[in-house]
């Protein structure tokens, strides 16, 4: 096997990345939001992928990318090699991974993920799967606590193989490429910059303390229109200050 290639994704401290888990994703999209270093209806993937196992803790990883078919036999004999070659090509990236599968197929003919690559996956260092196509084996996976973002489920696997690997692929209207860092839950999934990544995590908690003055003065007693109204322009401030500071900083590291 060659030696891993490097790939210009900055990669995070450990404690940044445990912090990110803590967090889930629209509360990484508020934040990103604060560098104003890309328009606010970019950089996540849209309604088509949805979460399959909701319920699940929100993961965060490095993009391990390839494209897929299932529509039509491949010419290659061994389709199942490709996805040997695929987990060797996995090491270029650090973990933990995310894997991200473009379906080439229009219209989808069969499911990218079951249990067997889930298992796979899984057990060479991949925190989740995330795909514009469809997956199966529902209930089975669900028992292995892997994280899997799809557009929506097929019963059958059709004629499956990878066609190119640690390619851009192009997936729920978000371009992704190997080694950026992807953060998934619930409510969707973000792609964090790796200029501000170590920030974002920074950030959060700040960030997390000053929605909680809202928040806070919603669940109290004598809620008026009036007293929202100052609640929120005190709440505003506090995120336009830390705005402030956070594009600060990041002009200061840029120098």
């Amino acid at each position: 096997m060659s030696e891993p290639r490097s790939f210009k994704a900055k990669m995070l401290s450990a404690g940044a990345l445990e912090t990110l888990k803590n967090y889930d994703s629209s509360t990484i999209s508020n934040v990103i939001e604060l560098f104003k270093i890309r328009p606010n209806i970019s950089g996540y993937m849209n309604a088509s992928i949805r979460a399959i196992y909701p319920k699940l803790p929100p993961v965060v990883g490095y993009a391990t990318t390839a494209t897929f078919r299932a529509a039509y036999p491949s010419i290659e004999a061994n389709v199942y090699r490709r996805s040997a070659d695929y987990i060797e090509r996995m090491q270029e990236i650090p973990e933990p991974r995310m894997v991200v599968v473009q379906d080439l197929d229009e219209p989808q003919a069969a499911a990218v993920l079951g249990e067997v690559m889930s298992r796979l996956y899984r057990r060479f260092g991949c925190a989740g799967f995330i795909t514009n196509g469809a997956t199966r084996d529902l209930l089975q996976v669900e028992k292995l606590d892997f994280a899997v973002f799809a557009s929506s489920v097929i019963v059958s696997h059709g004629y499956p193989h990878l066609e190119e690997i640690h390619v851009p692929v192009h997936v729920g209207g978000l371009t992704v490429r190997p080694g950026d860092l992807l953060h998934a839950d619930a409510n969707g999934v973000v792609l964090i910059p790796s200029s501000i990544a170590e920030m974002v995590a920074e950030a959060c908690e700040e960030f997390c303390a000053a929605e909680g003055t809202v928040m806070e003065y919603l669940e109290g007693e004598n809620v008026t229109p009036h007293g929202y109204r100052g609640v929120w322009e005190k709440t505003k401030k506090q995120m336009e200050e830390l705005s402030e500071k956070v594009r600060k900083e990041l002009a200061e590291q840029q120098r």
